[in-house]
């Protein structure tokens, strides 16, 4: 069997420089397993080009001892189920696992940090740091454990959730990210498991953060729980009466300008009001957005482009008619701020009179993170305030709709 560097994906091999943990995040199947129990052989056993020298203390922590035993270690893809010429011995009552060269690497659970008291470590893997008991005590304990060697490093393998611990190991200087989709180990999983979990999750908050591997963010304020966007999700949405494209223009122009909101939806008979595509765009100039906002509102054969005007006033009007002259165009002003405008969208998303047709991943990041004091890091909800125009155009009555073509 050709050594693991030669077939290993890029994402999968430890990052060039100096870093003290490599934080792997990943979606279900996506190789991570295999990636940890590489490592840890090839550092116990002095494997280059992983690891220059052998290290003879390692740690393995583990949501549970079981899961240590049945994934980290025994599992398919475990460090046993390598390919050894002197396979490491289990010491089950010493929760220990013995290298032919010596190497210990010794098991703990994320229920009880204490018991990391006392040891010391040249490196340490720690598997599913999202789901661990008590991670801040056994972070903190493993680090101080992190005492042996030249230059002491972990790594951390795990399908990410929104934790505390997560969240800082992500800003925390010393820390390298690497991230994998469950697509990318394709060739390892059981034939026809792709299709069936993107036919079922795709683009959901589940879909991405299980199989993307994406760290799906949700602030305990937000004006629109994610849960409740997903239980409504459809993948198309039924015959439409009427159908309009909102635009909330940039407040200026270039590469670091805010993005164009650009967000499509459409009412149907019974009411139910379905978000039909999200073409946002950023750094774009009045006339580009203008082209990519008609092209939508063409392609879905919109009855009318809805325009927030605050911003340019009849500049926006003018400069969509300039791509179509004969396109309806129906200039709006926000005379509320954005939570004001929001809520009455929000109640109807809690009353499951808003569905989405298909998944917006940017969008609904946007309406997760969107709080009393607007988005995190003071970013500019562009997208969330032409769904809320698009919304709020399809909530008031419309004398004759539109025939769209068969």
């Amino acid at each position: 069997m050709p050594d693991w560097p030669c077939f290993a994906r890029a994402e999968q091999l430890p990052p060039p420089g100096e870093w003290r943990q490599w934080l792997m995040m990943g979606g279900r199947g996506s190789g991570k397993t295999r990636a940890g129990a590489e490592w840890v052989r090839a550092m116990a056993l002095g494997l280059p080009p992983i690891a220059r020298r052998p290290h003879g203390r390692i740690g393995l922590l583990a949501e549970t001892l079981g899961d240590a035993r049945e994934v980290m270690i025994e599992g398919e893809s475990g460090i046993a189920s390598l390919d050894w010429r002197a396979r490491p011995v289990f010491e089950a009552t010493r929760r220990r696992l013995v290298f032919s060269n010596g190497a210990v690497a010794q098991i703990f659970s994320s229920e009880d940090p204490e018991a990391l008291r006392g040891y010391q470590f040249e490196c340490a893997w720690g598997d599913e740091l999202a789901k661990w008991k008590h991670p801040d005590a056994c972070f903190d304990n493993l680090q101080l454990a992190l005492r042996l060697g030249e230059k002491p490093r972990a790594l951390f393998t795990t399908t990410p959730r929104a934790v505390p611990l997560l969240r800082r190991l992500l800003q925390e200087q010393g820390t390298v990210v690497t991230r994998m989709r469950t697509a990318e180990n394709a060739a390892n999983l059981a034939q026809g498991f792709i299709s069936a979990m993107e036919g079922r999750y795709g683009g959901s908050r589940l879909g991405r953060q299980e199989l993307d591997g994406e760290m799906v963010e949700a602030r305990e304020d937000a004006l629109f729980d994610r849960s409740g966007i997903d239980a409504l999700r459809v993948r198309a949405a039924p015959e439409l009466r009427r159908i309009v494209v909102a635009v909330d223009p940039p407040a200026g122009s270039g590469a670091r300008s805010d993005a164009c909101g650009i967000v499509a939806a459409g009412l149907a008979a019974d009411g139910t009001i379905y978000v039909l595509a999200d073409a946002s765009r950023q750094g774009l100039k009045p006339p580009q957005w203008a082209r990519a906002a008609v092209a939508l509102y063409e392609r879905l054969q919109a009855d009318r482009i809805v325009a927030e005007a605050n911003q340019g006033g009849e500049m926006v009007e003018a400069v969509i008619r300039a791509v179509s002259p004969d396109v309806p165009v129906r200039p709006v002003r926000a005379s509320r701020g954005k939570w004001l405008r929001a809520e009455p969208v929000a109640a109807l998303y809690e009353q499951g009179r808003v569905r989405h047709a298909g998944a917006f991943a940017a969008l609904e990041d946007e309406m997760a993170d969107f709080g009393p004091d607007g988005l995190s890091g003071g970013r500019s909800p562009d997208r969330l305030d032409a769904l809320v125009w698009a919304v709020s155009a399809l909530t008031q009555p419309q004398a004759e709709p539109r025939i769209r073509g068969l």
